[in-house]
């Protein structure tokens, strides 16, 4: 049987992809899988990420494509999907996940800790913008895109002394570069980040029994924990919230930091609880986090935000 699969072309969606039929091949031998590269809104429009109101613009088109049948599944990096997804698709498999931390690369291999005052370093995210200014108040911030390699490639020390990025692109890319692994506790990831998520058709039960051949339990529930809380504070790309849940046995804890968007102020909570039931302790958290004054701290971050993006 041979399938078609959806993906962004980007290098790291490409790597990703291969990554995940390479996992399917060793489960079904008998199988052949085609990838069909789609372009996205993502790729198409060059402003920084968090200045753009619309979830979903990285994957709203591919999954247009499995839910009118042009595709068979989707593979998307787990943090680009939202919530809802169209009635008739579910996210059919979630495998291991990557490791979740961020990590710093510079031009002359410093640490965020060891880097010259003045610094510029560039991010995509605002929530990384947000964890190095309360680290380095000396340093300077920037908004940055491309794919890793021209984020890389621009930490020559012109335009950028170093950047922010996720360890699990590096990883899956196979990019030979020195770096500096940050801590979750300092820099909390996105919800999800790390992770993959295969999409696929809520009627298709052969293709779902196929993906589901590739999940890894542990690594879904942790993000079902995650976007559970990000549902219930709705959470989105622009204001700086980390989670990270982590399973050990039956019990699973759920680690959340959250920031005022000039930085200065944040909330912490951590909860543990029930590994299998992990929507609940996502919506526990997410009660904990109200109850402590989150929404506060979303106040006038539309403002900073568009001053943030003209520096």
């Amino acid at each position: 049987m041979k399938y078609v699969v959806g993906a962004r072309g980007s290098k790291l969606s490409m790597a990703q992809t291969n990554w995940v039929i390479s996992e399917l091949q060793k489960v079904n031998p008998d199988c052949e899988y085609e990838i069909k590269p789609i372009t996205t809104k993502g790729d198409t429009d060059t402003r920084p990420l968090f200045t753009i109101e619309q979830k979903g613009i990285f994957e709203k088109e591919i999954d247009k494509a499995v839910a009118e049948k042009e595709i068979d599944f989707a593979v998307h990096s787990l943090k680009d999907v939202p919530s809802q997804l169209a009635d008739n698709l579910i996210i059919a498999s979630i495998p291991k996940r990557e490791k979740v931390n961020d990590i710093f690369i510079s031009s002359d291999d410093s640490s965020l800790e060891k880097i010259k005052s003045g610094s510029i370093i560039g991010t995509s995210s605002l929530r990384r913008a947000v964890q190095i200014s309360r680290q380095r108040s000396d340093v300077t911030v920037k908004p940055i895109r491309g794919n890793i390699e021209t984020r890389i490639n621009k930490t020559s020390g012109e335009n950028y002394d170093a950047i922010v990025l996720a360890q699990a692109g590096i990883s899956r890319l196979g990019v030979d570069v020195n770096f500096t692994p940050l801590s979750v506790d300092d820099f909390s990831p996105s919800p999800g980040q790390g992770a993959i998520a295969i999409v696929a058709r809520i009627d298709d039960i052969h293709t779902i029994e196929m993906l589901k051949k590739i999940e890894d339990i542990d690594s879904r529930l942790e993000i079902e924990a995650e976007r559970a809380l990000s549902d219930f504070i709705d959470s989105g790309c622009r204001f700086p919230l980390g989670a990270y849940a982590k399973s050990e046995g039956n019990k699973m804890t759920l680690t959340v930091y959250a920031f005022s968007v000039d930085g200065k102020q944040f909330l912490q909570v951590s909860q543990s609880g029930d590994k299998n039931n992990p929507k609940l302790l996502g919506k526990q958290v997410g009660e904990d986090l109200r109850s402590k004054g989150i929404n506060d701290l979303a106040l006038n971050w539309r403002e900073k935000v568009e001053e943030w993006n003209k520096t």
